[in-house]
């Protein structure tokens, strides 16, 4: 009896080590860790961030109505009270062209503002508006382009007196909606289940089925204009540059991790960063040939769900919970090797 029960013994323990090492990572840690932890006044959800024209100046925006403004870099954030009729507003997004920005949220909220948000006023939207707004993009003087949450896609000359509807015909729910800088769009359909782009001129959504069986969890635009999609269990594709309409191999750049990946963003034409669950958070510096990962953000407790870089050296990453990380130049050059 007391052999089997020592034989028991050693299973069980040989299979808690197994279990243990199916969460293990092969993936080469980075050299250093460009993150910083922000603190913000806030445990609500944040969604998006704006700078204005000086880059120093900016917004954060997320549920339950919230507005933090920063007035160094991002360094620090203080909240902004604006007279709404309602506090529990979603702000979805929030873009910037020049002094001039805009925040769109649910239930239908557009806010406007030509002085770099030291004054807001509030836009009416039509009350026939196919959905409520989710992405907002300042495109020039008294210009911005609105999608809403079920694809239609409307755009302002005049400051958002009135709005002209480049898309109104619906693609249904979406999960997520990225833009392209000349204006192209990609949805991902509420189940992960499809896919479907429009591009300026087109009077319709064209919908794509998915590369597998995988749900789609993102997807969006690289820097030469092709696309980048995130699957579950860890998957990452790229279209192929030369073939549009086709998609390279399936990549895995942690293939033993059961965290989810969530966000894409370049930060130079080689260098990618990805986001995911727990804290997890992978960089290529070779267009995605190759991955390491940031094994400090692991300490995050949070999903890392938005990246965001307004130029090499300014970038953002939102978690849940109000966790933001921004990134340092001056660590990344302290770290690199000498040339």
């Amino acid at each position: 009896m007391q052999s089997i029960l020592k034989k028991w013994q050693s299973f069980v323990a040989a299979l808690i080590i197994v279990i243990a090492c199916i969460g293990c990572s092969s993936v080469p840690s980075i050299s250093y860790n460009p993150w910083q932890v922000i603190n913000v006044p806030t445990k609500a959800k944040l969604l998006d961030i704006g700078f204005a024209n000086n880059s120093q100046h900016g917004y954060l925006v997320g549920g339950n109505a919230t507005i933090l403004e920063t007035n160094d870099g991002g360094e620090t954030w203080q909240p902004l009270k604006l007279e709404l009729d309602d506090p529990r507003y979603r702000f979805n997004s929030v873009s910037f062209s020049g002094q001039e920005g805009w925040i769109a949220g649910e239930p239908s909220l557009l806010l406007h503002t030509t002085d770099e948000g030291h004054s807001w006023s509030r836009i009416a939207l039509s009350e026939k508006l196919p959905g409520s707004p989710i992405a907002i993009t300042a495109t020039g003087a008294n210009a911005a382009e609105m999608a809403t949450d079920v694809g239609a896609i409307y755009q302002t000359t005049d400051g958002g007196q009135n709005w002209k509807a480049s898309l109104e015909a619906a693609v249904g729910v979406v999960r997520n909606l990225e833009r392209s800088p000349d204006g192209k769009y990609i949805a991902v359909s509420a189940k992960g289940s499809f896919y479907s782009t429009w591009e300026p001129g087109q009077n319709a959504w064209q919908p794509h089925n998915r590369n597998s069986s995988r749900r789609l969890e993102n997807m969006g635009f690289t820097n030469d204009g092709q696309m980048w999609l995130l699957a579950r269990g860890g998957q990452v594709q790229f279209s192929d540059p030369t073939k549009p309409e086709e998609w390279l191999e399936v990549e895995y750049p942690e293939l033993s991790t059961s965290w989810g990946l969530l966000d894409l963003a370049y930060r130079t034409p080689d260098e990618i960063w990805i986001g995911g669950g727990s804290g997890n958070l992978l960089r290529s510096a070779d267009g995605g040939k190759t991955w390491e990962k940031d094994r400090d953000v692991e300490t995050v407790a949070a999903n890392l769900y938005k990246i965001v870089f307004f130029s090499p050296d300014q970038g953002f990453i939102i978690g849940d919970r109000g966790v933001l990380l921004k990134y340092n130049p001056k660590t990344a050059a302290t770290a690199a090797p000498a040339a």
